[in-house]
């Protein structure tokens, strides 16, 4: 776990470096009331050129559809125990809210209700591991375990800590603020990881008191007070809410961007007068409801006709393409700008920059490699 998370916090750093440097290029007006944000598709092109952008957008848009399909069905299954709603109801529902709270409120409301609700989570889990304590779950810490069986973990451990989509709206968020933005990234990040190795902690004890194979959660909602089970829920949800808000915020702001090119494009030569009334709303309007239809509207089909969708999608997004996305191109987007800028760069400085790329580079790559040697193993056992 403490690896995945270093290896990740590597290539936020790399993003957080790559996006400033390209809007300091751009000279992005950093005052600026709406977000100007650069998406990783648009990072990726302008350092890798065509190819890069093609393949960051197919990997891109994959993993958000993923992403967003695996936390609308966790949503609706969580809901289904609480309130007894259908899942493919509450499914739709609870998606539907948040998307309509970054579409009117805006990134600054949504930044304010998140943190809300990250702040309520953490109570939570608390708790939660405060009583996972009494009920004796630190006791088998001791306990053996079997380094044979991380490799099929790593997917989601990289899913549980990956933060990247995020990346390109906080970049523009603190107005490309490279002192603020490392220490976003380093806080921010340590965080989850403190809360995860706990709970692992107590999940191998509990495990360990079972004495089978059982899921952790499941012993802990067993506990003979009853409140211990709707604090899970709760606080599962909290956690889905968290990550879809970043999810879809960063999803959001991708699709705006391309069809603001696209729109910019395709634009006539000729200056017309702008419309006015509903008219003049839409035209304004316009592409963030495009965009947020374009990306809510397939996660709902397919969370609500694909039954049990969490844990395939998860295996997907958090094995292929998060390691590909947020895992391999980074470095590479880093080598191609260090190349471009030799000129004003110190060979010393290269030379100390580039074993670092390659290591990462590499591992990311051994983790896609270890995903698809465990899916063809589980394809032919």
């Amino acid at each position: 776990m403490i690896v995945c998370w270093g290896f990740l916090l590597v290539e936020a750093l790399l993003l957080v470096e790559i996006n400033v440097g390209l809007r300091r290029m751009r000279g992005k007006n950093e005052d600026e009331s709406e977000l100007e944000v650069i998406s990783i598709r648009t990072m990726a092109q302008e350092t890798l050129g065509d190819w890069g952008g093609a393949l960051a957008t197919i990997t891109y848009v994959f993993l958000g559809y993923t992403s967003m399909i695996a936390y609308s069905s966790k949503s609706g299954e969580i809901l289904f125990h609480l309130v007894n709603l259908p899942e493919s109801v509450s499914s739709c529902l609870f998606t539907t809210i948040f998307t309509m709270l970054i579409s009117v409120g805006g990134t600054r409301a949504t930044d304010q209700v998140n943190q809300w609700l990250t702040a309520s989570m953490i109570g939570l889990l608390l708790a939660i591991e405060v009583i996972a304590v009494a009920f004796g779950g630190w006791s088998g810490l001791e306990g053996s375990g079997d380094w044979g069986k991380v490799p099929a973990t790593i997917p989601v451990m990289i899913f549980a800590l990956v933060y990247h989509d995020l990346a390109p709206v906080l970049c523009a968020y603190l107005g490309g603020d490279l002192k603020r933005l490392r220490a976003s990234v380093l806080l921010g990040s340590i965080v989850p990881l403190l809360a995860l190795l706990v709970w692992d902690a107590i999940a191998l004890g509990l495990s360990a008191q079972a004495g089978q194979v059982v899921d952790p959660v499941e012993l802990l909602m067993s506990e003979r007070w009853s409140g211990v089970s709707y604090l899970v829920e709760v606080f599962s949800l909290l956690a889905v809410a968290t990550s879809l808000i970043g999810t879809l915020l960063g999803f959001l702001e991708f699709f705006k961007e391309q069809l603001k090119n696209f729109s910019r494009d395709s634009k006539p030569t000729r200056t017309l007068q702008e419309p006015i009334g509903m008219g003049g709303w839409w035209a304004r309007n316009k592409i963030s409801f495009t965009a947020m239809a374009m990306a809510v509207a397939p996660t709902l089909v397919v969370s609500t006709i694909v039954p049990d969708a969490f844990s395939a999608a998860t295996d997907i997004a958090g094995g292929y393409c998060m390691t590909m996305l947020y895992g391999v191109l980074p470095p590479a987007m880093a080598w191609a700008m260090y190349n471009r800028e030799r000129e004003d760069t110190s060979q010393n400085e290269l030379s100390r920059v580039r074993p670092a790329l390659l290591g990462v580079g590499i591992f990311a790559g051994g983790i896609v490699v270890e995903q698809i040697l465990q899916d063809f193993s589980a394809l032919h056992p």
